[in-house]
């Protein structure tokens, strides 16, 4: 029997950012997570014939002070913790795979990789900043960038890093060595096709928190699932229009065989990562297929929690699509209950919802919704019963001055009010994030050419509680002071 290769996947250390008094400015602490990705991809390499394993240096007690920075006139000291990065041993499997979806991140994604790369092993990277932004990770000694999000690159650039014939000819990779196989691969993966993980590998990647969010024991343990992939949308500020995947979404009978594995394996509640869930409605037959989705959910007695917020203009009745420059705005009341509504045992326990700015004037995306419009199916939701509202308000727009950031507080205030009126035991709180440009987007070249950008530090313009732009009214210090204000609205989220 032939020996599997062995590969150790890392999930990288928590991160933070220490001021002199000792706090911590990131939301960076992510021991007890859940692992969506490291999920999908140890399912994904070990159906491919891997020897795949989990390495997470989340786990753990050490601290170690990596560097410093300046924000606001104040030194704050870089500290990651969990596993000491030194303590692992770089021959302790023939190829290592590091993931990075966050700016935030890259400089302890890169001090990991140059220790795993010392005696001579091969790192294979991917996630969203590597793709956006590969140069610092070669430079920190990778084998290969993996430039594909379906997971059809995984496997042949596997093979070529440890000397043997890739099973198919490398495409969607970027390689240190200078060569370059064709950027797109050539037939990505669709969801439909992702392996769907072992009871042991799903335990590993349960989770036992999501972000402060108050849990009872009943909602332990957190799985996590992505039911679709790509978008029909080109927003400026997202990267996912670059991937050119289209919008795959998995079908109502595949996300079922996804959450009944997930229950054997101990989930009592499940995050959905995707934020383009609703693209399924604009297809014959999608509406029909999310009301079966969410009714298996809660037949399983599975709680789901939105993290990354849907889009609520595709719960109207015109389900987002303009006709000769119109669209039905109203809510979709039936769609929206069995998306958000919660009877006390099932349903849907937890949503992140974007406030969908800008308040008034000009719409800046396509999917936004005009507020008034916002606000009705806001209402919607909060008579669906949903107990916890993460509501994420994005502030430090290039025209963003204190007053309408004066008139942005009012018209969040009120709608709370609104609100708590129709449901008194809401725990809803203001997520307030100052803008935060993605690498590999047009917003990021829009930003950087601007000149409004102040930090080139990715561990303070990756972060949601270091505003890092100036507006052309406004300095990056002032936003920051409207970030923790808004975020007394409700009650209070700590970043």
């Amino acid at each position: 029997m032939t020996q599997k290769s062995t590969i150790g996947l890392i999930e990288l250390p928590s991160l933070g950012l220490f001021n002199v008094k000792g706090k911590n400015t990131l939301s960076a602490e992510t021991k007890g997570l859940s692992l969506v990705s490291k999920q999908i991809l140890l399912s994904n390499l070990q159906a491919a014939g891997f020897d795949a394993q989990l390495v997470d240096l989340r786990q753990g007690n050490y601290q170690e002070e990596y560097g410093k920075t300046i924000w606001r006139n104040t030194e704050y000291r870089k500290v990651y913790f969990g596993r000491k990065i030194q303590e692992i041993d770089p021959l302790a499997y023939q190829v290592w795979g590091v993931t990075n979806n966050f700016s935030q991140c890259r400089e302890i994604a890169s001090l990991t990789i140059k220790h795993l790369a010392s005696k001579g092993r091969p790192v294979v990277v991917g996630g969203s900043d590597a793709i956006a932004e590969p140069q610092p990770y070669l430079a920190a000694g990778a084998a290969a960038v993996v430039l594909d999000k379906s997971g059809a690159a995984n496997a042949p650039i596997m093979d070529y890093v440890l000397g043997k014939t890739p099973r198919e000819a490398l495409s969607g990779v970027m390689l240190a060595n200078g060569s370059q196989p064709p950027p797109r691969v050539r037939q990505p993966l669709h969801p439909q096709d992702w392996p769907i993980p072992n009871e042991s590998v799903i335990k590993q990647c349960l989770g036992t928190q999501h972000k402060n969010l108050p849990l009872p024991e009943e909602r332990l343990k957190i799985g996590s699932m992505m039911t679709d992939m790509g978008c029909d949308r080109h927003c400026d500020f997202c990267q996912t229009p670059k991937y050119r995947l289209g919008y795959r979404a998995m079908s109502p009978d595949r996300i079922l065989e996804w959450l009944v594995a997930q229950k054997q394996a101990g989930a009592k509640s499940m995050l959905n990562f995707s934020d383009q869930f609703l693209g399924r409605i604009l297809k014959k037959g999608g509406r029909e297929d999310i009301m079966e989705i969410m009714k298996n959910f809660r037949e399983l007695g599975v709680a789901v929690f939105w993290p990354n917020g849907l889009e609520l203009k595709k719960t109207t009745l015109g389900r987002g699509i303009n006709r000769k420059n119109h669209s039905d705005m109203t809510p979709d009341e039936e769609l929206i209950e069995a998306l958000w509504g919660w009877d006390g045992k099932t349903g849907c326990y937890m949503a992140y919802i974007p406030a969908e700015r800008p308040v008034f004037g000009r719409e800046n995306y396509a999917k936004l919704l005009p507020w008034q419009d916002h606000c009705q199916i806001m209402k919607v939701i909060a008579r669906a019963g949903v107990p916890n509202i993460r509501y994420g308000v994005m502030i430090g727009f290039e025209d963003d001055n204190d007053e309408s950031l004066l008139r942005l507080e009012e018209a969040v205030s009120e709608l709370y009010e609104d609100i708590l009126a129709i449901n008194p035991s809401v725990n809803f709180q203001v997520q307030s994030i100052a803008l935060i440009p993605i690498p590999g987007t047009p917003q990021w070249d829009t930003v950087r050419k601007s000149g409004l950008l102040r930090f080139d530090d990715p561990s303070i313009f990756g972060g949601m509680g270091t505003s890092a732009v100036d507006t052309r009214y406004l300095s990056y210090g002032q936003i920051a002071d409207w970030q923790v204000r808004l975020a007394q609205i409700g009650a209070p989220y700590m970043l």
